[in-house]
């Protein structure tokens, strides 16, 4: 697979590029992941705040500051995109049961569904492991629920990346998953695809896949698939 070829040739189709979550782990990364293999011609960052970069300038970068509890008033921000990319997220300890579903689930929808009334063909979603809309733990039912909700958006193609415990260091406190990247650090060196994946494999794979002909209109990349990719 020749990476560098498949590259030239999706910067010559001028494609443009929206990013939801750029303020968060992932989000930054995968930022930093689409810059550098510099295939969009140009890439909006949409966001509820405007993001400062000291070294991200980037002439084809622009920001779109929306308010999500009123998505609807901004449309047209998401108009004209061939690619979104969906990182947006919180927590239950941050944001609370219901503010965590309001966020993972609501607003993530609805970007969706404006995304794809803009014209958006390919829908990148940031999940997680163990989503399942009928699991009996919120985070995973409130995961898997927005996965089937946007499935029926019909997306010319719609890519789901499940990865395990992200191995990153937050720059806000979580303490449960600090201790878990703590132990996973180390396994993941003999077993990266159990139960940890360095958040690079994940922005590398999404590149990557941005680049390649989907065989299925949904696919669904479990921890394993997205290493594997994030490697090549």
């Amino acid at each position: 697979m020749d990476l560098n070829a498949m590259a030239e040739t999706y910067q010559q189709k001028s494609k443009i590029c929206f990013i939801l979550g750029a303020s968060g782990e992932t989000g930054k990364v995968l930022l930093k992941e689409i810059m550098k293999s510099n295939i969009f011609s140009k890439i909006t960052l949409i966001g509820r705040r405007q993001l400062n970069f000291e070294d991200e300038s980037c002439e084809n970068l622009v920001q779109k500051v929306v308010d999500f509890e009123k998505l609807d008033e901004y449309a047209g921000v998401f108009q004209g995109h061939d690619v979104g990319y969906c990182c947006l997220g919180t927590t239950k300890a941050k944001a609370g049961d219901e503010g965590f579903v309001r966020v993972d689930h609501d607003y993530v929808l609805k970007a969706a569904e404006l995304a794809k009334a803009g014209g958006c063909s390919h829908f990148h979603l940031e999940s997680s492991k163990g989503a399942d809309k009928t699991s009996s733990f919120l985070y995973l039912k409130t995961k898997g629920q927005v996965e089937a909700d946007i499935e029926i958006l019909g997306f010319e193609r719609l890519s789901i990346y499940r990865p395990a415990v992200l191995l990153v260091d937050r720059q806000e406190s979580r303490p449960a998953e600090w201790m878990v990247r703590k132990f996973l650090g180390p396994l993941s060196s003999i077993f990266p695809t159990a139960l940890s994946i360095p958040i690079t494999s994940v922005t590398r794979a999404m590149v990557v896949n941005t680049l390649m002909d989907g065989e299925h209109k949904v696919e669904i990349l479990e921890n394993k698939a997205i290493y594997s990719l994030g490697k090549i």
